[in-house]
């Protein structure tokens, strides 16, 4: 048992190959992270998108546990976010315009007529300059300069990534961004996780969500600036929680129903108890057929839970799988959508001597 493990250990490191090339002959990388207990995790500097992450099952069976296209050539031809960097600026944005300092600052509308996840050509259609880490806890380090007028959005911001495969099974994600002039961030990562390894949807998965309000929001998801009490309502997951339970609650006049009828399930911003920047404790996820337990940690104030209620069944995965609705869930970590026109949220601004700092950790386990 000792070789065995030395040997594991011995190929804890990164690799790095070509995933492929744009059209003007540049080349997208994917770095393999693996840590000693043989876990691996797949990111290109394609967008920054996790594109694969293998976990055991309770019986030791690696499988991967996020929604992915096969190839290069799908990523580039555009997916439903399947695990990318989302920035300058996560979520929605109403109105695609917000005033900062006096001046009003106009978006693009993708989103009907507000703005999402940066806009069209946002952090994940982008090619970040990437540094591969090698070690017992491999990383990729990656860095994007996003101009000055990007996307509609002010000042130079440079930002920085890194993904770090712990020893632990966890897969740490570390955010960091300076600007040149003030402006507004709000960045996470947009993976949707399948902890059955894509043998079923997401429905039966038990989520725990350490939450004691979530944002209302218009038709549009914009939010109103409410926040509701999720105590006895569709939205407690402070207890673990069956999905399926009380997804298709869409019917009645109680505030959850409506909230669930503009969704089509479950997107919204859940607001944690502890606003401040420390790595606490956020949400976890239970696959009970598999026995995998995904825990998230995060400094974050807030995640938006997303149930994949828009996936059309029109992209196929890895496995053969096509991806139809609620077949992934999303963590995204993440200030409040729409802060910058909400001035009693926390704040999303960034000012030049200011750094944005950010960490969330996705830890796998099995029970």
């Amino acid at each position: 048992m000792l070789d065995s493990q030395q040997t594991l250990a011995q190929k804890a490191g990164v690799d790095q190959t070509v995933f492929g090339k744009f059209p003007d002959g540049r080349e997208a990388q994917l770095f393999t992270l693996r840590n000693a207990a043989g876990m691996t995790v797949q990111i290109t500097n394609y967008g920054g998108y996790i594109v694969s992450w293998t976990a055991p099952d309770r019986q030791g069976k690696q499988e991967n546990i996020v929604l992915g296209v096969p190839t290069f050539a799908d990523y580039l031809a555009g997916t439903p976010n399947f695990g990318p960097i989302v920035g300058r600026f996560a979520n929605r944005i109403g109105k695609a315009k917000f005033t900062l300092d006096g001046t009003t600052y106009t978006l693009a509308a993708n989103n009907n007529t507000n703005h999402i996840h940066g806009g069209p050509q946002g952090f994940d259609k982008k090619l970040w300059a990437a540094t591969p880490v090698d070690g017992a806890e491999p990383a990729v380090k990656l860095h994007y300069t996003s101009p000055d007028g990007e996307e509609g959005y002010p000042g130079t911001l440079s930002v920085d990534v890194t993904y770090t495969l712990q020893k632990d099974n966890a897969l740490r994600i570390d955010y960091q961004a300076t600007t040149d002039k003030p402006t507004v961030v709000n960045l996470t990562n947009h993976t949707y996780f399948n902890l059955s390894g894509m043998k079923q949807d997401i429905q039966q998965h038990e989520v725990m969500i350490n939450a004691d309000q979530v944002l209302a929001t218009d038709k549009g998801q914009i939010p109103t600036g409410e926040r509701l009490a999720v105590k006895g309502t569709a939205f407690d997951f402070n207890q673990p929680t069956v999905v399926g339970k009380h997804i298709n609650d869409t019917t009645g006049q109680q505030p959850a129903n409506v909230q669930l009828h503009y969704a089509k399930g479950f997107d919204h911003c859940w607001i944690f108890p502890d606003q401040s920047n420390k790595l606490k404790l956020g949400a976890t996820v239970y696959e009970p057929t598999s026995g995998r337990l995904l825990t998230m940690y995060t400094t974050e104030p807030a995640v938006q839970f997303y149930t994949g209620n828009n996936l059309k069944g029109n992209k196929t995965g890895k496995e053969g799988v096509a991806f139809a609705s609620r077949y992934g869930l999303c963590l995204e970590t993440q200030h409040f959508p729409d802060s910058p026109n909400h001035p009693d949220f926390p704040t999303t601004t960034l000012r030049p001597g200011e750094r944005f700092q950010s960490t969330t950790v996705y830890k796998l386990s099995t029970k």
